[in-house]
């Protein structure tokens, strides 16, 4: 085969160590990802390899140097990521989707870090309803709470609500005691985490006490109704149908929801339907309602994470064949 080169001229102020990683290991996953020989000479980097494969090398490298110009630290998670997105045949700057949310407790910039999470947050801004569904790990839970925090901060809304089912994940949890607030805790632990993490502790319990704030079980909504307010829905895989139409009737005027699930992980007994399975066919096409679908390349925790729900993903697709073969 033809070799081909491709050049990428790197900027005088870029850390060119920080590029490579340690002991080049960001050079290396670019190179068995795209076949291609890296050369560094005199500041140029030359690609060389098959045609396709080096002209999608050098679009992946400019978009690492652009997000490390831009600030940010590049790690391997970031890496596999441009190279990924790039392999796919994108051909566009994949610069636009580091996109601002808002600051979490410390001042950091929170802040989309896949296309994915880039058109999720879009679809948030401009919809009433959003529904966002995909794996663990790609932040349909926190960056949903972000923009809520957000809108309250620009006084867009007077009150946050986080609500969940209270069903438990395939384990029994048995007696708990205290109050309330004690038993249902365990269910709304992953938000107030992702609460405590851009409010911050203390100004998270002085929303809570004056109302700005709730966290509640799913059954509380019924019967109300829900003004000036951002809602979020988390876990809604675990919803029955009934129970999702009950929440989406809530909403009130200048009110703003966010439904997140993931279709994988329900934990009904088999046979009931989930109402996040159901809405998708009833609401489709609905002015103000938008679906936005996750994969596991918006995977933000872990690369290893990405490499999981992978192999669940393929032993499913195996087993489903398996099933259709032996009708």
């Amino acid at each position: 085969m033809e070799k081909h080169e491709e050049t990428v001229q790197l900027p005088q102020n870029l850390n060119q160590i920080a590029l490579f990683g340690a002991n080049d290991e960001h050079a290396k996953v670019v190179e068995g990802h795209f076949g291609v020989s890296i050369v560094l000479r005199n500041n140029a980097l030359r690609l060389i390899g098959p045609e396709e494969g080096s002209v999608a090398a050098k679009q992946a490298i400019e978009a690492m140097v652009g997000y490390m110009l831009e600030g940010h630290a590049l790690d391997s998670q970031v890496v596999l990521y441009f190279c990924d997105l790039y392999k796919s045949g994108f051909t566009g700057d994949a610069s636009f989707f580091i996109s601002h949310v808002t600051r979490n407790a410390k001042g950091r910039s929170i802040k989309t870090k896949t296309i994915g999470q880039y058109n999720y947050i879009k679809a948030i801004g401009k919809n009433e309803v959003t529904f966002s569904i995909g794996p663990a790990g790609t932040g349909k839970t926190y960056l949903a709470i972000a923009c809520a925090i957000d809108a309250f901060r620009r006084g867009e809304i007077s009150r946050i609500i986080l609500v969940r089912p209270a069903v438990e994940a395939g384990e029994h949890l048995g007696f708990l005691p205290g109050d309330l607030k004690d038993k249902i805790d365990p269910y709304l632990r992953p938000m107030y985490d992702a609460m405590f993490d851009i409010m911050g502790p203390e100004p998270f319990e002085r929303s809570i006490a004056k109302g700005a704030v709730e966290i509640a079980p799913l059954a509380y909504m019924r019967g109300r109704t829900l003004d000036n307010a951002f809602i979020i829905l988390d876990e809604a895989q675990n919803t029955t149908v009934e129970q999702m139409k009950m929440f989406l009737t809530r909403l009130g005027i200048g009110s703003k929801a966010v439904v997140t699930g993931d279709v994988t992980q329900i934990d009904f007994p088999f046979g009931k339907a989930s109402g996040l399975i159901h809405v998708q066919s009833i609401l489709r096409g609905i002015q103000g309602i938008e679906f936005i679908y996750l994969d596991r390349s918006d995977v933000v925790r872990s690369s290893l994470v990405q490499r999981i729900i992978s192999a669940y993903e393929k032993s499913e697709a195996l087993s489903q064949m398996d099933k259709q073969g032996g009708l």
